[in-house]
């Protein structure tokens, strides 16, 4: 009995039989996706644990920190950073898309919906540079606590953790985007080639679209966390 189960196991992954009715291409992506999740969660909840150790009052306020918008002198709560998280989730629905053009095997639709999700890409990133470049101009860096002045002309000194993490989290999330959009350009390139077509099916398209909506997902909690609460 138990050699029969081994049989059937070894016979499962020589590719006659997908385990659990995925490649193994799409397990080692999510595979891969689960392992990053624990960098993600230990990260935010290092961010949890060190905001909710600190006095009451003493946190930068999401609201004060994050209200510039690009060309103006205007004061937007959350406004550019809100346009930022619709960009990303507008991008991941055109991979939906682009995946669905795969399975008809629509190969300019593939490309059409791709280029989007780049351009989309992008776009995100452009928005975090500039994110970054303003805050520095703020005063806060990794070796610096930030500094800023309330609307009633008071100046609030916040703990120096906040630039930190702030720094590492969105810059390691940015490092995930800026890698997806390369290998959207990857693929992207190669269905328009006909790569997959002459493969017979879009399954890269599937799997690089779990890595895009991993990115995407992740980027809701960093929202959460750091802009909202």
């Amino acid at each position: 009995m138990a050699t029969h189960l081994i049989d059937n196991q070894e016979k499962a992954w020589e590719g006659g039989v997908d385990p659990m009715n995925a490649s193994f291409g799409k397990l080692m992506m999510w595979w891969f996706l689960v392992s990053d999740a624990f960098s993600f969660s230990g990260l935010l909840i290092t961010y949890a644990t060190l905001r909710a150790s600190n006095p009451p009052g003493t946190w930068p306020n999401p609201n004060e920190v994050f209200n510039a918008f690009p060309g103006t002198s205007v004061h937007i709560p959350l406004g550019f950073v809100s346009i930022m998280t619709f960009i990303l989730i507008l991008s991941s629905v055109f991979v939906v898309r682009a995946v669905q053009e795969g399975k008809m095997m629509n190969r300019l639709g593939v490309v059409y919906w791709m280029i989007g999700a780049i351009l989309g890409g992008a776009a995100f990133l452009g928005c975090q540079a500039w994110e970054w470049n303003h805050l520095i101009h703020q005063g806060m860096t990794m070796s610096s606590p930030i500094q800023y002045h309330l609307h009633d002309g008071r100046t609030f000194t916040g703990p120096l953790a906040f630039g930190q993490l702030f720094f590492t989290i969105t810059g390691f999330h940015g490092f995930h985007v800026f890698t997806g959009v390369l290998i959207n350009i990857i693929t992207t390139t190669a269905a328009f080639n006909g790569t997959f077509e002459r493969r017979g099916h879009y399954e890269m398209i599937e799997k690089v679209g779990l890595y895009w909506h991993f990115v995407d997902l992740v980027w809701v909690f960093v929202f959460l966390l750091f802009y909202l609460i």
